[in-house]
């Protein structure tokens, strides 16, 4: 029995709140759904903590946007593998129980509802049934995606049919063991739900914790970005776009606060957040003097920018370096929490669309949807409409604006994964740990994460390269 397979059978009565407890059960002898109604169907996928918390961290860890002092990383609060992970060492490996199997519980728990509204047909609303179907194909996807920017190759169109994948469970079978297949057959099934999923769900949801066709189109755009298929990344952003387009106007939140955003606010699409192990705060979340944002980020941003206030704080009641930043720009919302945002957002899509359309050459529509977003973020009547020479420098200008925009929201691993591909945007990492000095080259073996030792074993699934 593959490791993943057994612990969901350890921890899934275990990991549904209470109000879901009675409608999925699931045997020693199989994955036996007692699913009965499309109700249940939409109590099992409302399971907050089940489907909108746990996505991976690590991608987060291993960036570029914070650091950790000396004396926060050699402290009992930084575990080993935290420890290895943030410093990019070559075996540096995860437990199977994080960011490994809980993934993989969401997606057993996604094909149990996909099996059931399968059972429901004729006997309930084709309409609810149709939004139930591509709700869970979303939430399979978006699990499927958020595992690939840890443990797969980034895409490359010339190698993804030969390059390692993920396990596609696509049934709740416990038997049905999925190999690893390849790069595209991970995308390609990422793209097929979503797809479906789209022309499925209703248009918008009455809470950012369920996924919609605006969610979709969305991350349509977010996946296709990562593949570098700017063209359909393009029009998945516009068909978003039709759909969700309202941004919040920085200059009426509170600067002055440490959790500016209410959760759930008007320009979150899909709400979710990285992985958190026991509510603590860890290697990536930015409170207090855990986190310190990277200086020349934080000297990137205009006096007039608005977000180096409300995304920033200056550290100043804690022990670390006076001078240094923290980040309380968090969609999560209260800053007691130490759950990072990574779900999908207004400003993302225009950022996705002002890319692509500057790799297509257009640059009036490229500098007109980034123009639109900054003018919502800067100091009301000090903004001016930035203009770019060329196709490549508003391209430039995009990116870095998009790097200070998305400030530990769980998309900068990616975006580092894609862009290195490019020797015009490919980076060396650098962190200087007590002394000595780590780094990352551009397209190094270890921006793929090892697979956790228990499934390696367990499943003799292939271990990704060193």
């Amino acid at each position: 029995m593959k490791i993943n397979r057994l612990i969901f059978l350890l921890s899934a009565l275990g990991i549904l709140v209470s109000s879901c407890q009675k409608y999925v059960d699931i045997k020693k002898s199989g994955a036996q759904s007692f699913i009965e109604s499309a109700n249940d169907c939409q109590l099992l996928m409302d399971n907050y903590e089940l489907f909108n918390t746990g996505y991976p961290i690590d991608g987060e860890v291993s960036a570029d946007d914070y650091y950790m002092n000396d004396a926060r990383f050699g402290s009992d609060q930084i575990s080993i593998e935290d420890r290895t992970i943030y410093t990019w060492q070559s075996g540096a490996i995860r437990t199977a129980s994080q960011q490994w199997v809980d993934i993989y519980n969401k997606v057993y728990h996604a094909n149990l509802v996909l099996e059931a509204v399968q059972e429901l047909n004729g006997k309930e609303q084709p309409a609810v049934l149709n939004n139930l179907r591509g709700s869970a194909l979303f939430l399979r996807a978006y699990a499927f995606w958020n595992l690939a920017q840890l443990y797969t190759k980034t895409y490359d169109a010339a190698t993804a049919q030969s390059d390692p994948g993920i396990p596609i469970d696509l049934s709740s079978d416990i038997n049905d063991a999925p190999g690893r297949g390849t790069v595209q057959e991970t995308y390609n099934r990422i793209v097929q739900d979503l797809t479906e999923a789209a022309g499925l769900m209703n248009p918008v949801s009455s809470v950012a914790s369920r996924p919609n066709k605006a969610a979709a189109y969305a991350m349509l755009a977010r996946v296709y970005l990562s593949m570098r298929d700017y063209p359909n990344a393009l029009s998945s952003a516009n068909a978003a776009l039709t759909l969700r387009n309202t941004l919040i106007n920085f200059n009426t939140l509170d600067k002055g606060s440490f959790s500016p955003f209410r959760r759930f606010n008007e320009e979150v699409i899909f709400h979710s957040t990285l992985y958190s192990k026991n509510g603590s705060l860890e290697p990536g979340y930015g409170y207090e003097d855990l986190a310190i944002i990277n200086p020349e980020l934080v000297s990137s941003y205009a006096a007039n920018d608005l977000r180096k206030t409300i995304l920033l704080k200056e550290n100043t009641d804690v022990p670390v370096p006076a001078g240094t930043y923290r980040f309380t720009g968090n969609y999560e919302g209260a800053v007691a929490s130490a759950k990072l945002f990574n779900g999908l957002a207004v400003d993302e899509l225009y950022l996705i669309r002002a890319e692509c359309y500057a790799r297509a050459g257009n640059m009036g529509s490229a500098m007109g949807d980034l123009n639109t977003l900054l003018r919502s973020r800067w100091t009301e009547g000090a903004f001016t409409n930035l203009e770019a020479g060329n196709a490549d420098n508003a391209l430039s200008i995009i990116l870095a604006e998009r790097r200070k925009e998305l400030l530990m929201r769980g998309q900068r691993w990616t975006d580092l994964r894609r862009l290195n591909k490019d020797p015009k945007s490919a980076a060396t990492l650098s962190r200087t740990v007590q002394g000595i000095t780590h780094t990352l080259p551009a397209n190094d073996l270890r921006y793929t994460l090892l697979i956790p030792q228990e499934v390696i074993m367990k499943s003799k699934l292939q271990q990704n390269q060193r």
